[in-house]
């Protein structure tokens, strides 16, 4: 069974086997933990992500989809790039939510990584309220058939870590 830590803190700051970005469509960069990522990981992410638009994406990463490169001059072997949805009151996108996190799990499972660092998926420029995204992050992961040892949710905020907590037993 998958161990399911959480953490507050920042991700870019954690050892981990695949650390997941809550990247966007492009591939390429952006806020937040996107952006942090990019950032702290160096040149190496953005010329993969660079190569694998080139390649086999090139109208970018669809929503709720999972894919890897190397994790540059983070404390890890990979970054495992999921594009969330953005909330919206109108229109039920948990499943597009949930699927960021099994996506991400097998791309993990592919790569042989046992473990995981994952941020609140759209909790935050993308407007998912965190207590949904809490619930639908723990679920997921736990519902999820795995190789990965731990599961560490990297939380930014007390908030968010209070949230994720109500979760778990």
């Amino acid at each position: 069974m998958t161990a399911i830590t959480l953490v507050k803190g920042d991700i870019t700051r954690q050892s981990a086997d695949a650390i997941v970005n809550a990247a966007n469509s492009s591939l390429l960069g952006g806020g937040g933990v996107d952006g942090a990522i990019h950032r702290r990981g160096g040149p190496a992410i953005l010329e993969e992500c660079r190569a694998l638009r080139a390649s086999r994406y090139g109208k970018g990463l669809r929503t709720g989809r999972a894919v890897a490169t190397t994790a540059g001059e983070l404390d890890a072997r990979w970054v495992i790039h999921t594009v969330g949805p953005r909330f919206s009151p109108q229109e039920d996108r948990s499943e597009l939510l949930a699927s960021c996190y099994r996506e991400s799990l097998r791309v993990a499972d592919e790569l042989g990584a046992r473990t995981v660092a994952f941020p609140a998926v759209s909790a935050g420029i993308y407007g998912w309220p965190i207590d949904d995204a809490a619930r639908i992050a723990v679920e997921t992961v736990r519902a999820t058939e795995t190789a990965v040892e731990e599961v560490r949710f990297v939380l930014f905020d007390e908030r968010a870590y209070e949230a994720f907590a109500a979760q778990l037993p």
